[in-house]
């Protein structure tokens, strides 16, 4: 998979040192958290995490990308893949902070990244794994062609699985 991605108005890169203030201060934002284990993270931790999200790279050879905004050159969220060990499926994700949430960013690079998956002949479906009350989260699914496939527990946590196979990728891209 691409270890960069460009948009009209996001790159999609591998995380940097520099991009910890910002991440930190995602990860400490209640509003931002509260559908992703529902609690904040401290500054230490959200480091592990970036570190963990760079390793997943190194792993597997996909993950989640620090999501830059082209026009600020702030480090705005983060949006990829993630099949960690015991994970129902490949999954797409993302989490912007809140001052850039609700401007299509996440589905903008959401379909990059989705083009980019399904670049792989073998990539037969992708997931999203959605707390039932992220209403944002299941419309932005919805958005990129996904439909809701079932309820489950994933690390102790109730969710819905959202999901689009290649066959309806491929019959909604031009």
């Amino acid at each position: 998979m691409m270890r960069e991605l460009e948009t009209e108005r996001l790159r999609l890169r591998q995380w940097q040192d520099k991009d910890l203030d910002a991440y930190a201060a995602l990860c400490a934002d209640e509003e931002v958290m509260r559908y992703l284990g529902g609690t904040t993270l401290s500054r230490e931790e959200a480091w592990r995490h970036m570190a963990v999200m760079a390793g997943h790279w190194q792993l597997k050879g996909f993950g989640h990308w620090a999501v830059e905004h082209k026009a600020s050159g702030e480090t705005i969220g983060r949006l990829g893949f993630l099949q960690p060990e015991g994970w129902p499926g490949f999954e797409i994700g993302w989490t912007l902070a809140r001052a850039y949430q609700g401007q299509g960013l996440a589905t903008e690079g959401a379909r990059a990244a989705l083009a980019a998956a399904f670049a792989d002949p073998h990539r037969r479906e992708v997931i999203s794994i959605i707390h039932p009350e992220n209403l944002a989260s299941k419309r932005l699914a919805l958005g990129l062609g996904e439909r809701y496939w079932r309820d489950d527990v994933v690390r102790g946590f109730d969710v819905q699985i959202y999901g689009l196979t290649r066959e309806e990728y491929e019959a909604q891209t031009p």
